[in-house]
């Protein structure tokens, strides 16, 4: 039951007496930064292309109305006749906004108005401080003299060009260290720099570390006891090995790679949609993973899965499922221009493409040669000219109500009836668009509700296909009105060089990029990808600027750990799951993440030196090293790095500890009926549309929708992976907001309601060994400290002090006796008081983060 508003304030009022909050005070007031490298690739590829279309005709380095030009930094800034039109992080003061939005100054371009996406992607650069990144030292080259462009020897020998070579493992002075070839890597580095790591984690905070870490999910009391009591030197590896056989791996990994592939259950852009079949996409990511499907057919099957030869209808579908990695990126579903809407589509899985599994922005060459990576603009049109031949909307020429491809996954005479009915509601659509009153229009619209409901009855999958097989022609400046030379389809010279066995006229060409990709050699796909994976476990990767190897990216912490990750990679048959079992049975991973924990480390080791050589200080192996000093990034893993949950944990362990979290696999959340309905539209229905009944069920959070106009709110809150981009690499905040949220949030009140009345009404009844309360619960004795202890172990998983305990029963007596002065009743205020408490569990610090 709910507390009244009086009671609210006093649990607010004692929060600080009994736990931490979940935002930590020394960092209330962090905000995200930008990224450079970020910053550069939003520019290159959302804001310098819409300046060279629309503004550098007139206002670019032949002519200049108004005195003004727009085609570099330092001349916008001066400005023209009107002064400089922008004001950098402030786009309401800056006068190309308000020309972009027609206001009542000016109106740009004179031609009509740019769509909603572009001005705000303009406003969203103008906002940012309208980065622009820096010319110098970068050889500008046009499309028109492409021809000449040369790859130098320097270009070649640059480390991300350079396929990795499997390292020797480098000797180390403390050889007991090692459990695995990972550690070697690592502690070869600390020992030069006179470093040791941190001392191993307990073996409670390890089973929480790694049971998060694989399944998204805190570990149960009994899990958590069972690995207690198992004395065997193999214990750990145990708990590994079920975790890698839960169903839930899959969920939490494949959830992973969704940020990756910039998984959507609407469209965004223009026209946000409703994508209603997407979510077979996302199965089939989850159900790789867990099959620990190989990585490289996983990458061949996503580009081009309706390519491969297929046993039966089965695995036909799931080939062509898993190609909707390319359908799902957001589209411009409005635009009028027909032919700039197709090489939009094309940019973005050019874009997706290059750093899901390339890890290079490859997108930024679509208006001139990359300003940082040696990648011209006539490679990308070679790649261009792949995604081209390939159909991702069925009809491009019909303005205003495009749809995507999707495939019906049942017999031939099913997907003949899916086309004629999908035909039938784009004419209905059309038809609808040309008619003028909306009386004249309620028949084509009743029949478009018609049709989409029979289209619901048939399964399908969004997905890609064949098109017209040719290649394309390099633009100049990115304008499809102004076509250079043709662009022969093919890959990056700089990674697969001068000399390409040419793609043929019967294919797009899809199959053989994707089978280049993953060459055993190939100088990226293998690092990129374990990398991510180190990322995922560490919190950060070998290379931090996890989508992004290029010169703008950063460079490695430990390229001879990368190389070695690489190449065991594809040794192991491009097995996910051996990396997983390589990296989290090392030494490295089970460290404390304690930074003090080393330093003391050491100060003891040095203590113990000092008294084993009776002060004969020349005995001393090194001084004492502060390794916070000498490495506060820790870059070279000296500890392990303590990490908040992720949105989707928060949720599902709250929803798991408090025992409502459903753990059904897989299925579609929405009703197929609905698909390419607007989402605006949908939420507008009585009891807030199918999107709001999702994010009211207790399915773990991997099922809710995801809409990329409107994320759920806890999504929003704890930094989601934007679903428009590829997202390797989410931000963590620490804003004051996150807790607001926490003390209102009607998932926490809800939770805690249950949690409370869990401990309330359920006798434990298991046994720990040891444990002083192990005989009360032998004979069913609850009192309301075994509900303390109960609550710590499922949230927290281990057990309270005594303290801890003392200081739950004060503040739940002193709540229970603020309510009773209200004249409610006793059990309305062992309730409430309980609940009060419980909410104190599931926000705290403790609660939140994973040490």
């Amino acid at each position: 039951m709910r507390v009244t508003e009086r009671c609210r304030w006093c649990w607010l009022a004692a929060l600080p007496a009994v736990f931490g909050l979940a935002i930590d005070a020394a960092h209330a007031g962090d905000a995200p930064t930008l990224d450079p490298a970020a910053a550069a690739t939003f520019f290159e590829t959302k804001v310098r292309p819409v300046l060279a279309e629309h503004c550098f005709k007139c206002h670019g380095p032949e002519k200049q109305k108004a005195n003004l030009r727009l085609d570099s930094q330092a001349a916008i800034l001066e400005g023209g006749d009107s002064g400089s039109p922008i004001v950098p992080g402030q786009p309401e003061d800056s006068l190309l906004i308000d020309a972009i939005n027609h206001g009542e100054i000016v109106q740009m371009p004179p031609t009509g108005k740019l769509p909603p996406q572009t001005i705000a992607d303009l406003t969203a650069w103008v906002k940012s401080g309208a980065p622009w990144p820096s010319d110098q030292s970068v050889v500008k080259r046009s499309a028109e003299d492409d021809a000449g462009y040369q790859i130098t020897a320097e270009d070649k020998a640059f480390w991300v060009f350079q396929p990795p070579r499997k390292p020797p493992l480098p000797p180390v002075r403390n050889t007991e260290w090692p459990k695995s070839p990972v550690d070697h890597f690592i502690l070869a580095p600390l020992e030069s720099k006179g470093l040791r790591p941190a001392p191993p984690v307990d073996d409670r905070t390890l089973i929480r570390r790694v049971t998060f870490d694989l399944t998204g999910l805190p570990p149960t009391p009994e899990e958590v006891e069972a690995f207690l009591q198992d004395d065997s030197t193999d214990a750990f590896a145990t708990v590994v090995g079920r975790l890698l056989a839960s169903p839930h791996y899959g969920e939490r990994w494949g959830r992973h790679w969704l940020d990756v592939s910039r998984y959507a259950d609407s469209n965004g852009a223009d026209e946000n949609r409703l994508h209603a079949n997407a979510w077979r996409y996302r199965d089939y990511v989850v159900a790789a993973f867990n099959d620990d499907q190989p990585f490289d057919q996983f990458v061949i099957e996503q580009l081009a899965g309706d390519l491969l030869p297929a046993r039966d209808r089965e695995e036909r579908n799931r080939n062509w499922i898993a190609t909707g990695f390319l359908a799902i990126g957001p589209k411009p579903l409005l635009a009028n221009d027909a032919a700039k809407v197709e090489l939009d589509v094309v940019d973005e899985q050019i874009d997706a493409t290059g750093r899901a599994f390339l890890g290079l922005t490859l997108g930024c060459a679509r208006c001139h040669d990359h300003k940082f990576d040696p990648i011209p603009a006539s490679d990308y049109y070679a790649l261009a000219g792949i995604f081209k031949s390939t159909t991702t909307i069925d009809r491009y020429d019909f303005q205003n109500h495009r749809s995507w491809t999707e495939r019906a996954l049942g017999s031939d005479e099913e997907e003949a009836e899916h086309q004629r009915l999908k035909a039938e509601y784009d004419l209905a659509n059309e038809l609808r668009r040309l008619t003028d009153g909306a009386d004249k229009q309620k028949p084509h619209i009743a029949r478009m509700a018609a049709v989409r409901k029979e289209l619901g009855a048939i399964p399908v999958a969004m997905a890609v296909k064949e098109g017209n097989v040719a290649n394309a022609h390099v633009l100049i400046r990115g304008n499809h009105l102004t076509p250079g030379p043709e662009a022969p389809r093919g890959f990056p010279r700089i990674l697969a060089g001068d000399e390409q066995t040419p793609i043929g006229d019967e294919q797009s060409g899809r199959l053989d990029l994707a089978r280049w990709l993953v060459q055993p050699d190939h100088p990226l796909t293998a690092r990129v990808m374990v990398n991510r994976i180190w990322k995922w476990h560490f919190g950060e990767g070998i290379v931090r600027s996890v989508d992004n190897f290029g010169r703008l990216g950063e460079r490695p912490d430990n390229q001879p750990l990368l190389d070695y990750l690489a190449v065991q990679f594809v040794e192991s048959g491009w097995s996910i799951k051996a990396m997983h079992r390589l990296i989290v049975l090392s030494s490295t991973y089970q460290q404390s993440s304690n930074p003090q924990s080393s330093t003391q480390s050491q100060r003891s080791e040095v203590g113990s030196q000092k008294s084993d050589s009776r002060s004969d200080i020349s005995n001393l192996k090194s001084p004492i090293r502060n390794p916070q000093l000498i490495d506060p990034e820790n870059r070279l893993l000296w500890r392990m790095n303590r990490r908040r949950l992720d949105a989707e944990e928060i949720r599902d362990a709250m929803l798991l500890v408090s025992g409502q979290l459903d753990l059904t696999v897989g299925g579609a959340m929405v009703p197929p009926e609905v698909n390419y309905e607007r989402v605006s539209d949908l939420n507008r229905k009585k009891g807030g549309g199918p999107l709001a009944q999702a994010y009211q069920s207790a399915r773990r959070s991997l099922y809710l929708p995801v809409s990329r106009s409107g994320l759920y709110d806890l999504f929003q809150v704890f930094d989601f992976a934007d679903p428009s981009v590829v997202t390797g690499r989410r931000e963590t905040t620490t804003v004051a907001p996150q807790t607001l949220f926490l003390m209102n949030s009607d998932l926490v009140w809800q939770s805690t309601e249950h949690l409370a009345n869990r401990l309330l009404h359920t006798s434990p009844t298991r046994q720990r060994g040891g444990e002083a309360l192990s005989q009360a619960r032998r004979v069913g004795i609850c009192d309301d400290a075994q509900r303390v202890h109960e609550a710590y172990e499922r949230a927290y998983s281990r057990p309270p002090g005594s303290n801890e305990i003392s200081r739950a029963l004060d503040f739940i007596q002193q709540y229970e006796d603020e309510l009773a002065g209200d004249g409610l009743s006793a059990d309305v205020c062992r309730a409430s008081a309980w609940q009060a408490w419980c909410r104190v569990v599931l926000t705290s610090t403790e609660f939140m983060y994973v040490e």
